[in-house]
């Protein structure tokens, strides 16, 4: 066996070897490692975008927690301003009605004194008939009268 003729054979088999792998091997793979590149870009476009998709969400919710709590300020100044107004008005209702029943107690209690002086007007009246009935059944005497009068007063 001659040492150049298996170099020459192995020299041959090499260069038809890289033939093959150049027209039938290496274009599959460059092509996979193309598609897995623009893959990557693809993916790392989308995160890009996805970051700047949530700095503008972060942003737009801050706006709308700021929005809210305005919006929950005026309502509660609102609430406040009516409560504070149903508060007067109750206050105010309450007062009339306190004035009402005072006057209505007062327009009461003056009908109730009126007629209890007619009726001891009229008490009097009999007992003073009854008194002057007495002493006219009786002899003129001034101690006599004197003790009726006083009998009188003790009735009264």
């Amino acid at each position: 066996m001659n040492l150049n003729a298996t170099l020459f054979a192995q020299l041959v088999v090499f260069f038809v070897l890289a033939l093959v792998t150049m027209k039938f091997v290496w274009p599959p793979i460059a092509k996979a490692l193309d598609e897995r590149a623009k893959k990557i870009a693809d993916g790392l476009a989308a995160a890009d975008k996805a970051k700047t998709d949530l700095v503008l969400a972060e942003k737009k919710v801050v706006d709308e927690l700021r929005k809210a709590r305005e919006s929950a300020t005026d309502v509660r100044a609102g609430a406040e301003k009516q409560a504070a107004a149903l508060i007067d008005e109750a206050r105010g209702e309450a007062a009339r009605i306190v004035a009402a029943a005072r006057e209505a107690a007062e327009k009461e209690a003056g009908a109730a004194m009126q007629k209890a002086k007619e009726g001891l007007r009229e008490q009097v009246a009999l007992l003073a008939v009854a008194g002057a009935e007495r002493i006219l059944r009786k002899e003129i005497n001034a101690q006599v009268h004197a003790d009726l009068l006083a009998n009188l007063k003790q009735e009264l």
